[in-house]
C-alpha cells in the first residue's frame, strides 16, 4: 500500500468510468483464481442506457486514489423496485475493490457509499449486491477452483475489512459440488424417492422447446416469480430485466440443461435452469471477444463438462412434495458423463427443505457467500 494519502472522489467523466471498470483487471492480474469477464458485456453492466437494472434505481460510483491512480472503487445504489417490495429502506452497496492490505481505503470507500445512502432516506446499507439481480454476495469460503459463470469471486481479506468497517452477516447463501470424476453417483434411496413422486403426481420431465423460446421465458420468469417471492432478498424485477437475461443466456443454453416438470393436467408445475460453465473458456480469453473470442466461445460451450445449476422452482402448490429432488435427479440424469462437475449455486442457508434435498442427493459443500448489512 503507498503512503501517499487516500481520497475517494464520485465518478465524472468517462475518464473516471474507464478506470472504475478496468480496476479488476488491475487488481486481479496475478490472481489464478480470478476469471476475467466479457470487457464488453461488464462495461455495459455499469450503464443506465445498457442495464434494464439501473432503470429503476438511483446510483452513484465512487473511486478510490492514492497519488492519483485509481487503487479501489465502490457503488452505492438504491432499488426503488426493492425499497417497495420490502417495505424497508435498504440501500445497496456494490463492486467494492481495494487493496487487499488497504484497511484505510476501505473504510473510506465504504464511508462514501453510506454517506450517499444516507443523504437518500436509506436506514440500511447491504451488500456486496452487484447490477444484476442474479449476482450478490462476497466469498467467505470457498476461494478455489474458479468461480463459475454469473458468481462473484473475491480475495479472503475482504471479508475482515467489511467487518472492521461495521458490516455484519445478514445471510449466507451456500453452494455444493457434483463431481462425476471424484465419485459422485445419485444415491439409490434418492432414485427410489424420486421414482415414487414422479408416479404420485403424475409428472414428466421436458426440455426447453427453443421454436418457442419467449414463450418459454415467460414460463420460466412466471415459475421463478412465484417460487422465490417470499424469499430473503428476493425483489421484483421487470419485463426489460427479464427479457435481457433471456437474450444474454441464449447463446449458451443446451436443450438438456432446461427442464419443466408438467402434470398430468399439461400444467408445468417445476423448472431447473442449468449453465455451461463459460468461465472456462472467458479465463482463456482475459475477457477479450476480438478477434477469435467470441468463436472460441461459441465454438467450445459443446465441449464443456463444468456446469453450474443456476436456478430451481416449484409452483407454491407442489411445493414439500419432493418435486426439486425430481428436478436435481432428472437433470443431473441427462447431463452426467464421466468428465462432469457441476456447483448448485445459490441456496439460501435458512431454506431448510432446498438444503435438505441437495443434501440427501449427496452434494459436496463447496463454496459460502455471505451478504452483509448495518445500520446508517
Amino acid at each position: 500500500m503507498s503512503d501517499e494519502s487516500a481520497i475517494v472522489r464520485p465518478v465524472d467523466s468517462g475518464r473516471d468510468f474507464e478506470a472504475f471498470f478496468r480496476l479488476p483487471w488491475k487488481h486481479y492480474r496475478r490472481d489464478p483464481m480470478w476469471v476475467p469477464p466479457i470487457k464488453s458485456s461488464a462495461r455495459a453492466e455499469l450503464k443506465s442506457e445498457s442495464n434494464p437494472f439501473l432503470r429503476h434505481c438511483d446510483h452513484r460510483l465512487f473511486l478510490l486514489e492514492r497519488g492519483g491512480l485509481a487503487v479501489g472503487r465502490v457503488a452505492a445504489l438504491v432499488d426503488r423496485l426493492a425499497v417497495e417490495a420490502w417495505g424497508e429502506d435498504i440501500g445497496m452497496f456494490a463492486y467494492f475493490e481495494c487493496g487487499r492490505l488497504d484497511r484505510e481505503g476501505a473504510a473510506l470507500l465504504l464511508g462514501a457509499a453510506r454517506d450517499w445512502l444516507r443523504e437518500r432516506g436509506m436506514k440500511t446499507m447491504r451488500g456486496p449486491w452487484s447490477f444484476l439481480s442474479q449476482e450478490w454476495g462476497l466469498v467467505v469460503e470457498g476461494f478455489s477452483p474458479e468461480p463459475v459463470i454469473m458468481a462473484p469471486y473475491n480475495p479472503p481479506e475482504y471479508a475482515p475489512m467489511l467487518e472492521a468497517f461495521g458490516l455484519s452477516k445478514a445471510k449466507d447463501l451456500l453452494c455444493w459440488e457434483i463431481s462425476v470424476p471424484d465419485g459422485y453417483i445419485i444415491p439409490d434411496r434418492i432414485l427410489r424417492e424420486t421414482d415414487a413422486v414422479a408416479r404420485r403426481y403424475k409428472l414428466t420431465m421436458r426440455a426447453i422447446d427453443f421454436s418457442s423460446y419467449e414463450k418459454e421465458v415467460e414460463l420460466f420468469a412466471r415459475l421463478s416469480l412465484e417460487t422465490l417471492k417470499d424469499n430473503w432478498g428476493i425483489s421484483p424485477i421487470s419485463d426489460e430485466e427479464i427479457a435481457a437475461m433471456a437474450r444474454d443466456l441464449r447463446p449458451v443454453l443446451r436443450e438438456e440443461c432446461v427442464l419443466f416438470a408438467r402434470n398430468e393436467e399439461g400444467r408445468d408445475v417445476g423448472f431447473a435452469l442449468t449453465i455451461p460453465d463459460v468461465n472456462v473458456i472467458l479465463k482463456k480469453t482475459r475477457g477479450r471477444m476480438l478477434p477469435f473470442g467470441w468463436a472460441r466461445l461459441l465454438a467450445g460451450i459443446p465441449r464443456l463438462r463444468r456446469y453450474r445449476m443456476f436456478a430451481l422452482g416449484v409452483a407454491a402448490d407442489y411445493q414439500g412434495k419432493g418435486v426439486d429432488a425430481l428436478l436435481y435427479r432428472e437433470m443431473w440424469r441427462r447431463m452426467a458423463a464421466p468428465d462432469v462437475t457441476m456447483e448448485v449455486n445459490y441456496v439460501l442457508e435458512d431454506n431448510a427443505s432446498m438444503v435438505n434435498a441437495i443434501t440427501k442427493l449427496g452434494a459436496r459443500p463447496s463454496r459460502r457467500y455471505r451478504v452483509y448489512e448495518m445500520g446508517i
